[in-house]
């Protein structure tokens, strides 16, 4: 059996070369070196405010019409990140919860998903080329996955508009900071 240095520097091997093949295919490798550069953690779009709501502290809400996910601190005070939300046909509302936390995720593309795009790998391992970013927050419904995910992004420009598949998108520093602060079972309101 395999140490765990072994088995670890293995997972980073397969991920950087997935990453590799992925930066490639789309344009984001250094021309000349071989390598894509490491992606941008991009900016904190944080900001404390006041916010009224009947919701709990430690309770998300998000509010896709405003590309905003507040999480309440206080009564009248939030956390407000800004985020992408579900392009037209992929929006969605309701109250989930907050079912599990990964850090530096593996990203299993939907069978919808990768019928719409078949050039999609079945899997991307876990590490700094991952489309889900730095983190995810996994969305439940009465104890069932719903695929959706409060996740980061390997591009920070990526983040403030309607454009991805249900997700909802961070740039990397603000999903460290949000998954910090949210426990799991935390609810999520989705308005």
């Amino acid at each position: 059996m395999p140490s765990a240095r072994l088995r670890i520097a293995g997972r980073l091997a397969a991920a950087g070369l997935i990453g590799i093949a992925l930066a490639s295919a789309c344009g984001l490798a250094q021309a000349g070196s071989g390598l894509p550069p490491l992606p941008a953690m991009g900016p904190s779009l944080r900001k404390a405010v006041a916010f009224e709501t009947r919701e709990q502290p430690g309770t998300i809400v998000i509010r896709k019409n405003e590309k905003a996910l507040y999480l309440v601190t206080a009564a009248g005070h939030a956390l407000r990140y800004q985020i992408s939300v579900g392009r037209d046909g992929f929006g969605w509302t309701g109250t989930v919860k907050i079912a599990s936390k990964t850090e530096w995720p593996e990203w299993r593309p939907p069978r919808e998903m990768r019928a719409r795009r078949p050039e999609l790998p079945a899997m991307v391992p876990a590490g700094p080329y991952n489309p889900l970013g730095a983190r995810a927050l996994y969305l439940s419904r009465d104890g069932r996955d719903t695929l959706y995910r409060i996740h980061g992004t390997n591009d920070p420009k990526g983040v403030g508009f309607d454009g991805t598949s249900g997700c909802f998108r961070l740039t990397n520093t603000d999903v460290i900071d949000l998954f910090k602060r949210v426990a799991v079972g935390a609810k999520v309101v989705v308005e």
